[in-house]
């Protein structure tokens, strides 16, 4: 059974076929000629945690898709009512793919360990590889190509960033952080998520002006994390230079763009002035969300699990 839990989970050829399905259905999409890939199916979705781009993205892209979705709150009483062995046979004996958005990463791979159905990561605290699924194809729509483009992440290096680096490496993208000492990756850390290619040059600088020197595209996320509210005041003080203004997005490329998988917290990551500039394509980014997925759903379902 395959499950996308992080990018480990596919190939290079099969994230190229996930976009390339994205691009395509989200192509009929605008023109009006949406065709039913998943007719029958049905996708269950299990949240820990809020959410207003993922819950959407996920239930819209699969009514687009001529599924159906169902959204499993405390109702269900996972991880307190019975075994995860249980749950998990059970749930995936009467849906076709589930969305897991869980606090711990820890609780999708046991999860995805008894079902008998694909598990999708849909968040958690060491990965994110929806919301890269949805960044790369919004860059590709940008730049009509991923070969070539520099990356700039300025900021935490959290789940959002890890899940960035695993794609890029996969894909040969260059990408560079900027973050505090203290916030980055350490060696560990480094070797999991370069893996697929220990000769992949990853640089993290303390200099996001050096660091965003040449990039096509900065990317950032909130310095402050569900879970992380007790270091708030810290993390407001640690992060204080690492504002994405308009000064920053100058010493970038002239046509670089600027995303965000928000929330974004205006005023402190990033300000208005980028969030609104004709260079933020935080947009787009977002609702690529569900065209990305659309094409996450119908590789799984019709491609890597029908053999």
């Amino acid at each position: 059974m395959r499950h996308f839990i992080t990018f480990d989970d596919v190939s290079v050829d099969e994230l190229k076929r996930i976009l390339e399905l994205a691009e395509t259905i989200k192509a009929e999409y605008k023109s009006g000629q949406s065709k039913p890939y998943l007719p029958g199916k049905v996708l269950a979705l299990i949240f820990e945690k809020q959410s207003l781009r993922t819950r959407v993205s996920f239930e819209a892209g699969m009514t687009h898709l001529g599924g159906a979705s169902m959204f499993l709150g405390d109702d269900v009483g996972f991880g307190k009512r019975e075994s995860t062995v249980d749950f998990g046979h059970v749930l995936s004996s009467m849906v076709d793919v589930i969305a897991f958005r869980a606090k711990k990463h820890e609780s999708v791979v046991e999860l995805a360990k008894y079902c008998t159905c694909p598990v999708i990561n849909a968040l958690t605290d060491f990965a994110h590889p929806c919301q890269i699924l949805a960044d790369l194809l919004t860059i590709k729509e940008r730049f009509h190509t991923l070969e070539g483009v520099k990356m700039a992440w300025v900021g935490d290096a959290n789940n959002v960033a890890a899940s960035l680096v695993r794609a890029a490496v996969k894909l040969g993208i260059q990408v560079v952080f900027a973050t505090p000492e203290k916030y980055q990756f350490d060696t560990q850390t480094v070797t999991q998520i370069t893996a697929f290619d220990p000769n992949y040059r990853f640089e993290q600088l303390t200099d996001p002006f050096e660091a965003v020197r040449g990039a096509d595209v900065i990317c950032t996320d909130v310095w402050v994390s569900m879970g992380q509210e007790t270091e708030e005041a810290v993390r407001k003080a640690d992060f204080a230079d690492y504002q994405v203004n308009g000064k920053l997005l100058a010493a970038a490329e002239k046509n670089c763009i600027f995303l965000h998988c928000l929330p974004a917290k205006r005023g402190l990551e990033v300000t208005d002035e980028v969030m609104d500039s004709p260079q933020s394509a935080i947009v787009q980014e977002a609702e690529n969300r569900m065209h990305a997925q659309k094409g996450l759903l119908v590789w799984l379902l019709n491609e890597a699990n029908s053999k």
